[in-house]
């Protein structure tokens, strides 16, 4: 039987280990500095068995960006058993005392990353945005069908990019849900930090804006670069630019900034993790097959805490009047029947007797609520039932964002 309680700081070190040997991790000097720092800013929750510590979940102090404002929401990271005590419950019993506290702490919403994809969905989780890879073919000039932006393109330097591109992040962050916030301490070490922690082949972060001078910033890309391969013969590997992040206020804006990325010298690749599903570029490239999806993947788990808390929390883009029958076998609060009465004024989620109109888990609940998963794929997939025709389209019209849910902060 383990003992559930709080990780004291004199015991990151053991949690640090724990997590490298689950995840077969073996950081330098340095990544292991900065997982440390980063773990005695965040609630630690461990797993005794007798002394020994085996089981460990972080949790950063997020707010995260909803339709409509923003609520505060746990990003739990570094969540890890060992694997002496696999399978004994040790990960459940660290996920409803997380979830028993979130509550607690009036969080709505708990988020995750899923490093495997099967195991959080029967915690209520549900893979709320999803991410794409796009690789650009940089060796020849970047095809487009509209016109760049064509005010001034300038770099910033790392040291004062916080101060340029800050306000326009967080403009960003009320344009998309699904956006956890950043610290200052959170920029420093991950985005803006010297030397990548995933390849050290990858040079320092760059920072070009676009904007008349004196002008809040336009759009910005942050990127990194690796140089061309040459011990890999005639076939060598062109160079790399990496393209962490890029915000823009227009598609002409968002044009300038991946030509000029595009037009890098001594580089022949652009590769962009976790771009959005609805990325303009996928649109205003010319040629697709310069321009390619390389990958899809599901990006920001999402659990719903508290249901009415977060449905009465987000805004709805049109009117619907549904009952949900909603099961949740980790917090039986928020199971049973309810009646969703929403619109633009606001919403309401009380208990029903009138049969329901659809049926479905929590899980499913957490996909849709930022309106980055249609209920009626899922009632196609068989995970929903709709019992009155129609009731999936209209939630579906209510939860619906102008722009899809996403975000390339992984935690």
């Amino acid at each position: 039987m383990v003992d559930i309680r709080e990780v004291p700081e004199a015991d990151i070190d053991r949690a640090q280990e724990l997590a490298y040997l689950v995840f077969h991790d073996r950081p330098e000097p340095e990544g292991r500095r900065r997982h440390h720092a980063l773990l005695t800013r965040c609630a630690r929750l461990g797993a005794y068995d007798g002394a020994a510590l085996v089981g460990f979940m972080a949790a950063h102090d997020f707010r995260l960006s909803v339709p409509g404002g923003e609520l505060g929401c746990p990003g739990l990271t570094f969540v890890s058993v060992a694997p002496t005590h696999r399978r004994r419950g040790v990960l459940t019993a660290l996920m409803d005392e997380q979830l028993r506290r979130a509550a607690s702490a009036g969080s709505p919403l708990v988020a995750l990353w899923a490093s495997e994809a099967a195991i959080y969905g029967r915690f209520g989780y549900g893979a709320a945005t999803q991410g794409l890879t796009i690789e650009i073919d940089s060796g020849r000039p970047l095809a487009l069908r509209i016109a760049p932006d064509p005010r001034p393109l300038r770099l910033v330097a790392p040291e004062d990019a916080l101060a340029v591109i800050g306000p326009r992040h967080e403009v960003a962050r009320t344009e998309r849900a699904g956006r956890p916030s950043r610290s200052t301490q959170r920029w420093n070490e991950e985005w803006l930090c010297e030397q990548d922690e995933e390849d050290d082949e990858l040079g320092p972060p760059r920072i070009i804006v676009l904007g008349d001078p004196g002008e809040p910033v336009a759009g910005y890309v942050l990127f990194r670069t690796k140089p061309e391969d040459d011990a890999a013969g005639p076939g060598r590997t062109p160079g790399l630019v990496r393209v962490d992040e890029l915000e823009a206020d227009t598609p002409a804006v968002a044009a300038a900034l991946w030509d000029c990325v595009a037009s890098l010298d001594l580089t022949g690749r652009v590769r962009a993790w976790g771009r959005p599903a609805d990325d303009p570029l996928l649109h205003f490239a010319a040629d697709r097959d310069q321009v390619r999806v390389t990958a899809q993947f599901p990006a920001l788990w999402l659990r719903l805490v508290d249901v009415r808390a977060a449905l009465t929390a987000r805004g709805w883009a049109a009117p619907v009047e549904v009952v949900l029958d909603l099961s949740d076998v980790r917090r039986p609060a928020n199971a049973g029947r309810f009646r969703l009465k929403a619109g633009p004024a606001g919403a309401a989620w009380e208990p029903a007797r009138a049969d329901p109109d659809l049926t479905l888990d929590v899980r499913e609940l957490a996909a849709c609520y930022l309106g980055g998963t249609l209920m009626t794929e899922l009632v196609a997939a068989g995970l929903v039932t709709e019992r009155t025709p129609g009731a999936a389209a209209a939630l579906d019209a209510a939860l619906r964002t102008d722009v899809l849910p996403h975000t390339a902060d992984e935690f």
